[in-house]
């Protein structure tokens, strides 16, 4: 649940309010009332070893690259033969 705070609030009590987003808070923030933005916690980055990501996708299929180049090529209508 997004709690609404004041552009005052969010200036005086900013450390207050980065502590809660740490936490995963989310905030919208009034002026005179109005909505004028949106503070949101960003997702944080997790590192995965080489050795998980190589086993999660072992049984995965082989990718065709010769299919795959013409299916993007097809995808986005350009000519794939070089130019000069």
């Amino acid at each position: 649940m997004r709690r609404t705070i004041t552009q005052r609030e969010l200036r005086n009590e900013s450390g207050r309010i980065m502590r809660a987003l740490d936490r995963g808070k989310s905030f919208v923030v009034t002026r005179n009332g109005v909505p004028v933005g949106e503070l949101i916690p960003l997702r944080q980055r997790m590192f995965v070893a080489a050795e998980a990501a190589i086993a999660a996708f072992a049984g995965s299929p082989r990718v065709e690259i010769k299919r795959f180049r013409e299916d993007l090529d097809a995808a986005i209508d350009q000519d794939p033969t070089p130019r000069g």
